[in-house]
Parts: structure tokens; C-alpha cells; sequence
């Protein structure tokens, strides 16, 4: 007898035996009043109990991922066997063989036991085989759903994920499988078809081809910021790592420690390939991204593939998509990318939620009303400092009923202030500039002009209280408007020297997703972008296979 053995609560046993009693269905007539008592007696147990009579203990037990859905669905199916057919057995054992091309793991699905014992069917004992039955069934309501909605659940990981989770009836899928004799079909129903997911896919068998293990790994210590032309004996290190992952030409000079122009030029190179700001110096974030190896990056492809699995299927047939850490926001329409515009996001403290929402309205002249975190942890503050500080920012403050306050009336060391809200109207100095684009949503998170548009030069641009400065979002609000005729460049343009705060509708259904991926895909070639929220290593921890 194969080595297997399973701890479990009478449930277990109950569904064991049960099933085994069905599959006897077949070899004799209908049972008759008799078996089924015995049946009610087992079912009706409740102590604790174990089926590890049937299997040796000297081999670790599988657990059932979920019991409960698999005990309902053969109560459901009337304890029927339900993959006898070898096609069924077979499609679903190949989709867990090749998981690892979706990112998941083979332990993850009972692979190794299941492979032992599809193999040796026909010598396997009937309750070996009903053991098959029920990890198989196991494995596919776990892989179903794993496909569908993630390995892990981003709620528990990030406090800025606000996209509602997919949601599966695996039981209902393997029905439909299995009565309609296709498990890949069903399977790929539940998949993410978004190209980005498939690009990622790619990127991930391109990269096992090419190798995930680097020969020599040379480590960049920490230390201070090492600018142009200055010396420091990690100069060496930073030579040697470069020139591993292809950047420096050039001989290492084992006693050089200038950081010189041939050095500067390389690490340009590697901070523009990464997302990294372009200015040549060696500080933690360059020094981090360079120390990072082939299988680190590795798993940066399998954590995108992840949460490609979090992200809604339906992104809508018109939609803004923003991907924060690369920067950058496109306007999809009918699956072709009609136009991107580069951004500015959330600082690694006042981070840009991740969320779907719709554009309702769009907002010429606006006035900025300050956030509760800005409202906080600068203005209040800044006034405790200086009692010109709200006349310096262009700010008025106004009470619950809208009625103007006077900031010489307030006591600013007391709680009153938190009561208050505070705008600055519109003007050549708000950080709003001309206009907003709305999807109102609890984050109070929006797309705006900014009057600082030289900032978009920068490669590194998380420099926002976490809305989203758009360049050129003049360009963007009158595409959103230009299903509606009277909203021509003239009319536009004339509401905006008006100076006047001015709402317009949006009509048209646009969909807006704040994503965050790290990993993305430039005419065939897969590029490794900064993870800005440091989210990346975190999610990894979670999503590894134990041990």
C-alpha cells in the first residue's frame, strides 16, 4: 500500500466513506434500507476522529483546503464520484503541472500526491483511489478560485487597496466542468485576459528560459550618498555590479574608487531602464535596485501576476487605467490605448490608493479644499508657526455652515481648527491649476492640472499628497468632453479666462483604475520599474510556497 495518511475531523471520514459507498453503487443494485441507516449513523457521528487507519504513517499528511466546499458539493452531487473519466483526471493534472506559467506553485494543488497516485490507477486499493477522488476536487475548487481572485487576499496586505475582490462559485464551475467534459475550458473562464497579465506571462517563460540563477552576485553595501566625482572605496562594487547586469563596458579597476563619468554615464543607463530618477546619484534607492538579482526579480513577475489576479475582470469598454509606480495613465477605448499622458503620484507617505471608480465630472477653475491628512500634518501646524501662514498659501478657512472664519479669531493650539475646512481658490498658484477631473470615491482621490509642469521631466515623480497631476490634463478633460459639441477649444478656453469655478457632467462612460504593477513589457522587452511603495518584497513573503 502507497504511504499516504490524512488527519481529519469525522467530516472527512464521513465524505471518505460515503463516496467510497457510492462508487460500490456500481458494481451492485440500489442499496436498500439498511445501508442507507448505516449511511445516516456514520454521517450523524460528531467526536474527532481520523482515517489514517486506511494509509502508513510515515509520510506527511495532505490537508484539504477546503473541506467544508468539498464536503457541499458531494452532498450536492448525492456522494457521487465524479471523475472517473481519464480526460477529466488528466486536463485537470496538466493544468497543475504547468501552473507555474500562471505564477502559482505545483505543491500548492496536492501536485506531488496527485501524480503518484494517477499513476498507478489501476493498482491502486478503492480507497486510495477515493482519496483521488477527493483531492482532485479539492485541487480544483483551490486552483479555480486561485485563478479567479488571487492566492492571497490584498485587504490583509495593504491598507491602500480599495478594488472590490472578484468573486467565484467554484463549486458551480466544476459542475459545468464536468458536465460539460472540459475542465481547460472552464479553468481559462476564470483566467485574467487582460494583455498586460499575458505580457507578464511571457515576460515570466522568457525569463526561466534565460535563467534565474546570476552566476556571481556581487552586493552593493549601504552607506552615504555618493555623488559625481566624489571617492568612496564601494565605488569598486558599484563598478562590478553594473557590469554584471550588462551596463559597464568596461574593465573594473580593482583600485579605483572615483565615481567618474564612464561610472556616472552606466548608472543613467540603469536609473532610466528602472523608473529611477536620472541624476546619476548613488543613493539607497539606486543602491537597492542594483543589488536586486535575477531571482529576485523573479518573483517581482510572479507578485504582478498576482495581483493581475486581484484586479476586476470587466475593466469597462472605455477606460483611464493609471499604473502608479511607473507614472503614467493611459485611455483605453475598445481594447486599443488611444492616448497616455505622464503623472505624478503619492509620496511613500501619503500613498495613491489602488481602487476602479468612474469619471462623473470635470471641473474648470477649481478651488482646492485641503485633505484631512494635508489639513493635519501641515496647515494646522503651519499656523502654531506662523500667523501669516494661511494668508502666505492663498487659504481661507470656513466653519460646518460655510460662513467664512476669521484665522486672527481662532485658538490654533486648541481642537477647533480640525473642525474647519480650509480652500484655496483658483488662481495661477493653486496646486490644482486649471482643472479636476472627478470620480468621487471615499479616498477623495482625483486627476488635476498642475501649475508645476516642469516636475514631469522628472524620472521619479512620487511627489503628490496622493491625488494624480496629470500632464497636460488640459488635453485630457476635453477629451472626456468631446462627445458634447458646445464644449469646443473655444468654449473651453473661455470658461477658463472667465477665472470662474465651473462644473460640466462627463457623459460618456469612462471607467478610471488606479493598479500598481512593477513589471511591464516595451516592444518585447520586459522592464523592472521601482517599487516605490516598497509593496513588492512584502507580498512575496505572503505568496511563496512554505518551506
Amino acid at each position: 500500500m502507497k504511504k499516504y495518511y490524512m488527519r481529519a475531523p469525522v467530516l472527512i471520514s464521513c465524505l471518505f466513506y460515503l463516496i467510497l459507498l457510492s462508487g460500490c453503487k456500481n458494481e451492485k443494485k440500489a442499496p436498500g434500507i439498511e445501508e442507507r441507516n448505516e449511511v445516516e449513523e456514520i454521517t450523524s457521528i460528531t467526536k474527532p476522529g481520523r482515517i489514517e487507519d486506511f494509509f502508513d504513517e510515515d509520510k506527511a499528511e495532505p490537508e484539504l483546503y477546503n473541506l467544508s466546499a468539498v464536503a457541499s458539493f458531494y452532498k450536492e452531487n448525492d456522494y457521487s464520484p465524479v471523475w472517473n473519466q481519464r480526460e477529466l483526471r488528466e486536463d485537470l493534472y496538466r493544468n497543475i503541472e504547468n501552473i507555474e506559467n500562471e505564477g502559482l506553485f505545483f505543491e500548492d494543488y496536492h501536485g506531488d500526491i496527485l501524480q503518484e497516485l494517477l499513476s498507478s490507477l489501476d493498482t491502486n486499493s478503492k480507497k486510495e483511489n477515493t482519496f483521488l477522488e477527493i483531492l482532485l476536487t479539492d485541487a480544483f475548487l483551490k486552483l479555480s478560485e486561485d485563478l479567479a481572485t488571487g492566492k492571497l487576499n490584498p485587504k490583509d496586505l495593504y491598507e491602500i487597496w480599495g478594488t472590490p475582490l472578484n468573486e467565484i462559485d467554484s463549486k458551480e464551475l466544476l459542475k459545468k466542468a464536468i458536465s460539460e467534459g472540459d475542465i481547460q475550458k472552464a479553468l481559462d473562464s476564470v483566467r485574467p485576459k487582460h494583455i498586460v497579465y499575458h505580457d507578464l506571462k511571457k515576460a515570466l517563460k522568457k525569463f526561466k528560459r534565460a535563467g534565474i540563477e546570476e552566476d556571481s552576485i556581487t552586493k552593493i553595501p549601504d552607506g552615504k550618498l555618493i555623488r559625481p566625482g566624489e571617492s568612496d572605496a564601494r565605488i569598486e562594487l558599484v563598478a562590478k555590479r553594473l557590469a554584471e547586469l550588462g551596463y559597464f563596458k568596461e574593465n573594473v579597476d580593482s583600485t579605483n574608487t572615483n565615481y567618474n563619468l564612464k561610472l556616472q554615464d552606466a548608472v543613467k543607463a540603469f536609473q532610466q531602464d528602472h523608473g529611477l530618477q536620472v541624476d546619476a546619484l548613488l543613493g539607497s534607492t539606486t543602491i537597492k535596485n542594483l543589488n536586486l538579482t535575477r531571482r529576485d526579480r523573479y518573483h517581482q513577475i510572479l507578485v504582478n501576476l498576482e495581483r493581475w489576479r486581484w484586479y476586476p475582470r470587466d475593466l469597462g469598454e472605455h477606460y483611464i487605467i493609471i499604473n502608479i509606480p511607473h507614472y503614467k495613465l493611459s485611455v483605453v477605448k475598445n481594447g486599443d490605448t488611444i492616448r497616455s499622458h505622464r503623472t505624478m503620484v503619492g509620496t511613500q507617505v501619503r500613498k495613491t490608493p489602488v481602487f476602479s471608480d468612474e469619471v462623473g465630472y470635470i471641473v474648470y477653475n477649481p478651488t482646492w479644499t485641503i485633505p484631512p491628512t494635508i489639513k493635519k500634518n501641515d496647515v494646522i501646524p503651519g499656523m502654531r508657526r506662523d500667523a501669516n501662514y494661511l494668508r502666505k498659501k492663498g487659504l481661507r478657512v470656513f466653519d460646518s455652515d460655510g460662513n467664512l472664519v476669521d484665522p486672527s479669531t481662532v485658538d490654533w493650539s486648541s481642537s477647533k481648527p480640525l473642525s474647519y475646512t480650509y480652500r484655496q481658490q483658483p488662481g495661477a498658484s493653486n496646486p490644482l491649476g486649471v482643472v479636476k477631473i472627478i470620480y468621487p470615491n471615499e479616498y477623495m482621490i482625483y486627476l488635476h492640472d498642475t501649475p508645476s509642469k516642469d516636475l514631469f521631466q522628472k524620472n521619479a515623480r512620487a511627489q503628490s499628497s496622493g491625488c494624480v497631476r496629470v500632464q497636460d490634463a488640459l488635453d485630457l478633460a476635453k477629451y472626456l468632453l468631446s462627445d458634447q459639441e458646445k464644449y469646443d477649444d473655444e468654449k473651453i478656453e473661455e470658461i477658463i479666462k472667465s477665472g470662474k469655478i465651473t462644473e460640466i457632467p462627463v457623459t460618456q462612460v469612462v471607467k478610471v483604475h488606479h493598479f500598481y504593477w512593477t513589471v511591464i513589457n516595451e516592444k518585447d522587452t520586459t522592464k523592472f520599474i521601482d517599487d516605490i511603495y516598497n509593496l513588492d518584497n512584502k507580498l512575496w513573503e505572503q505568496l511563496k510556497p512554505a518551506g
